[in-house]
């Protein structure tokens, strides 16, 4: 091995050293959640095309290029932020700009070979959770919705109801794990390989890549609506066990088969003398030729060692970071909170312990409170989170309603009590109820989600803090009753028990 290499050998280890944090916490949720379980594979598939690839990286290689260093300084500023407030996914990202960085300071212009194997790493890094918890919410209504349209037109009677498939005697839950992400992240890293290797114009490898969601959209619901039908003729055993997890991986392997006809097919139209066999032969090129040898001999020292020197810094000082435990504050158990709050009479209510360990969760206020004067019920539902570093955040109601079967009729942003908050009117059938919701933490109330994702970091970094709390009120809307009315019901209540909140919220 040239000195050289040796050198890109301790580059890789210092790098993997100081990305530790990101790329364990990647590797556990390749193996905790299925729809990354591809995630083991992605590099064993990138460290192929390298050494596939070897003989252009070396013909190819040139000085190593500075704009290399700046890169890596813009990768470790995000690693540095992504270690402080433990938002893995910066973390993650940054190791991949990191390696393009590592890349330019050894080979320079062979980067060029190198990039496509060091993007496609990109499909192994997990979404965030709050994105994940969003796709997937989506994914399950047109999911279901779509396959619901399969199970009628196999003239079957079918009722949806948010993500409840009621077939009459039987009712099936599209859950979160039927949603299809386990097809979508595993067929999309699929499609950016064949891309890679397809040798066509790019309209035709943009395609190929992109067709991969709507395929396995389709596909996932083409599996819903045929597990509806057999569920009809032969029972629920069919929505269950072995035969629910082979359905899934023949569904898999239909989109794949897609895939390939898809490619077939345009070679057919815009490539009349072209073949398959043609659109992917692999190029012979010479493993190395005394000039790529003699290329990567003569390469410059200076800029691997600036890397490894930032490398080393950075890694000093993320080490010093660990060290700084989160700051928790005092929090009163919920459990104390009053149930008589002016003429507001309530009762406790418990969440099932699988809801509460999904939702990762320190606390929750669960309450049925009713006026006896005016014969009126809401629910309070208060979910505190001491901290939101290792991913985990309250689900926003906007997100969760149409999952109940609810459908938001109407949503504002309104000021109650001199602060924002969220207006949903939802509707399932005749019914009607009205939700007021906010995020609330470090002497703040925010209605928008996205603002509070940002106060949220802000903290982490300056007060060294993540606690924060989701804060939901509903009411049903009787019959005959007027939102007016509704609205006034729910600012009575907010009046009483804010201050009584704060002193469970701190500041």
């Amino acid at each position: 091995m040239t000195k050289k290499g040796i050198l890109i050998v301790i580059s890789l280890c210092i790098t993997a050293w100081v990305y530790w944090n990101g790329l364990s916490e990647a590797f556990l949720r390749w193996g905790k959640q299925e729809e990354y379980s591809h995630g083991y594979l992605i590099p064993l598939v990138s460290l192929y095309i390298l050494w596939e690839k070897r003989g252009l990286i070396l013909s190819a290689a040139s000085q190593p290029l500075w704009s290399g260093v700046w890169l890596t300084v813009i990768a470790l500023l995000l690693l540095l932020i992504g270690e402080v407030s433990a938002l893995y996914l910066l973390i993650q990202y940054s190791f991949i700009l990191a390696l393009i960085g590592l890349s330019l300071v050894t080979i320079g212009k062979g980067t060029k070979y190198t990039l496509a194997p060091i993007l496609l790493l990109l499909f192994a890094i997990p979404l965030p959770y709050v994105i994940e918890v969003l796709l997937t919410a989506k994914l399950q209504l047109i999911s279901s919705s779509l396959g619901v349209d399969i199970i009628r037109f196999c003239r079957i009677p079918v009722y949806l109801e948010g993500n409840v498939i009621d077939l009459g005697v039987y009712k099936l839950q599209v859950v979160e794990a039927c949603s299809g992400l386990r097809y979508l992240f595993p067929l999309m890293s699929l499609g950016f390989i064949t891309a890679y290797f397809y040798k066509t114009s790019f309209w035709k490898k943009a395609l190929v890549f992109l067709v991969t969601i709507p395929i396995t959209i389709l596909m996932n619901s083409f599996r819903i609506g045929v597990i509806g039908v057999l569920v009809d003729y032969w029972g629920i055993s069919m929505a269950e066990g072995f035969l629910h997890d082979f359905e899934g991986w023949i569904i898999f392997m239909a989109c794949a088969i897609i895939l390939f006809l898809l490619i077939w097919t345009l070679e057919r139209l815009t490539n009349k003398g072209g073949s398959l066999t043609s659109a992917f032969a692999v190029d012979e090129v010479p493993i190395a030729s005394n000039r790529s040898t003699t290329n990567i001999r003569n390469l410059s020292f200076k800029p691997s060692l600036v890397f490894i020197l930032l490398l080393i810094t950075t890694g000093v000082g993320i080490q010093f970071l660990d060290k700084r435990p989160e700051l928790y504050p005092e929090h009163t158990p919920f459990v104390n909170f009053p149930l008589q709050l002016g003429e507001w009479k309530g009762k406790h209510e418990k969440l099932d312990r699988s809801v509460i360990k999904k939702l990762g969760m320190t606390d929750y206020l669960l309450a049925n409170y009713e006026n006896t004067e005016q014969t009126s019920f809401l629910n309070f539902y208060v979910a505190y989170y001491e901290s939101q570093r290792k991913g985990v955040s309250p689900h926003s109601p906007r997100v969760c309603i149409p999952g109940g079967g609810w459908e938001i009729a109407e949503f504002k942003r309104i000021e109650a009590l001199g602060h924002p908050v969220n207006r949903v009117l939802i509707k399932k059938g005749d019914h009607r109820q009205l939700v007021y919701y906010w995020f609330q933490g470090h002497g703040r109330i925010i209605a928008n989600e996205y603002i509070n994702k940002w106060y949220l970091f802000v903290d982490s970094i300056f007060k060294n803090r993540t606690d924060g709390s989701l804060v939901r009120i509903v009411t049903n809307i009787k019959p005959n009753e007027s939102l007016k009315e509704a609205d006034t019901r729910i600012l009575s209540f907010m009046a009483e028990s804010e201050p009584q909140l704060n002193k469970f919220i701190e500041n």
